[in-house]
């Protein structure tokens, strides 16, 4: 049990990772014949602005070609520059903004520090706010100084520096190496080949932060992972299963048992998703939660559910397969549903309260009933309520890892193949269930 005193040193340090800062001086754009003097100028006004000293680590963005780049600004010179700092700082020189950027993101990430202060003109504000949106997100702050203009930078219109900045990080991203080894996708035998399908694990792709690693597929602005690294990460597994980004429609969850049907205005939140449009992938997302495929090969139609313990107990799973039959035609016979990857009762926990409504559903939902916190088994309850919905038995296939395929899978039991937010708590990754019309 954690002490009292560990507890308080733990927050103190919490807040001190929160409050911590560092500063990115922009020294870009420094290519005219006096850009040795434009540097030397602009460090001097930083200095002026910091009041010759800084306890914040500070970081010097440049251009390749620039004096801080070449070596005409020896580290020697540069330390004088920075006496009363804390510590020297460290230059970004890299091929492309991307690629400094991407760079100073990972050396802020290791060290957890989430402030920062950019220092840069009016014009470079636009476009470093360009790359905040593609390579940060909302739990990073940032404060913007102007502290001075360089009249030699063309800087372009702010539509054409957004879609520049796409592109050059898109391209810096394609090349970065997958972490973890290459992507593996788990397939389930019971879904007719008419229809592409697949269920995500964790490897193969960019994503760095411990818990997200490596082919996170969604972006939450409370985490890390940006938009643009989530999108190479999908671009990534989109070439492995056989589709295009383009194509890929995602579940936006609510926990609940709305059900979009693609074609028909889309609710603010959903957690089923179908359609009988051919080429248009449809995803639902999971880290502990199921992922729901349902695949119909009389009707040719398709759904696919996120399905937690409360969307499980509110009857998603149902609510996908009624929409399928009222829109689609489907008869839930000819219907086949396949559950994904989820923790297991082994690992997954519930109130008394809440357990009881599974226990409600089938005594074998849960174990030790009594308990304060009884094991929940989300899976077996799925199949349940699916088979009194008219699914036959034989057409829910629960899925199994390769090679074991009478183990209990288990998200929160293999952090090798699965994100789980039991296991790695709020900052967790997500995997996803995806199924397409061929």
């Amino acid at each position: 049990m954690t002490s009292i005193a560990e507890r308080a040193r733990l927050r103190v340090t919490r807040q001190q990772s929160e409050m911590a800062a560092v500063t990115l001086l922009d020294l870009t754009h420094t290519r005219s014949s006096q850009c040795d003097i434009w540097v030397k100028k602009r460090i001097g006004e930083f200095r002026a602005l910091t009041g010759n000293g800084s306890q914040e680590p500070v970081f010097i963005i440049a251009d390749p070609e620039s004096p801080v780049g070449t070596g005409r600004f020896a580290r020697s010179s540069l330390q004088e520059m920075f006496i009363g700092f804390s510590d020297s700082p460290q230059v970004l020189c890299k091929s492309s903004l991307s690629a400094a950027l991407y760079d100073f993101k990972q050396a802020i990430d290791k060290e957890d520090i989430s402030n920062v202060k950019i220092v840069t003109s009016s014009r470079g504000r636009g476009l470093f706010q360009v790359y905040q949106e593609l390579l940060f997100t909302s739990a990073y702050n940032f404060e913007y100084s102007i502290m001075f203009e360089n009249p030699s930078c063309d800087c372009c219109p702010p539509g054409q520096c957004t879609a520049d900045a796409e592109r050059e990080l898109g391209t810096f991203l394609q090349h970065l190496p997958a972490l973890k080894g290459d992507i593996a996708i788990l397939r389930a035998s019971f879904i007719s080949d008419c229809f592409g399908h697949g269920f995500s694990t964790r490897t193969g792709g960019i994503s760095y932060i411990s818990t997200l690693s490596s082919l996170n597929l969604f972006c939450n602005p409370r985490r890390k992972d940006s938009r643009a690294v989530v999108a190479e990460n999908l671009r990534r597994l989109g070439l492995q299963a056989g589709f295009h980004p383009h194509q890929f429609n995602l579940i936006k969850c609510n926990h609940a048992s709305d059900v979009w049907v693609m074609g028909k205005p889309a609710p603010d939140s959903y957690d089923g998703m179908v359609t009988n449009q051919v080429g248009v992938v449809i995803a639902a997302p999971g880290a502990d939660c199921m992922p729901l495929l349902f695949t119909d090969p009389i009707a040719k139609a398709i759904g696919v559910a996120h399905a937690g313990w409360k969307g499980t107990l509110m009857g998603i799973a149902m609510a996908t397969v009624n929409a399928m039959v009222s829109e689609f035609g489907s008869r839930p016979a000819d219907i086949v549903c396949v559950i994904g990857p989820s923790v297991g009762p082994c690992c997954f926990t519930l109130e008394q309260d809440s357990a009881r409504e599974f226990h409600a559903i089938h005594p074998d939902c849960v174990r030790r009933i009594d308990s304060s916190k009884p094991y929940v088994d989300i899976r077996h309850a799925t199949r349940i309520l699916l088979e009194r919905g008219g699914i036959k038995p034989e057409h829910i296939e629960d899925l199994r890892i390769p090679h074991k395929s009478d183990s209990t899978l288990c998200t929160s039991c293999h952090p090798e193949l699965f994100f789980s937010h039991v296991r790695d708590g709020l900052n967790f990754g997500t995997q996803i269930g995806f199924v397409w019309i061929k």
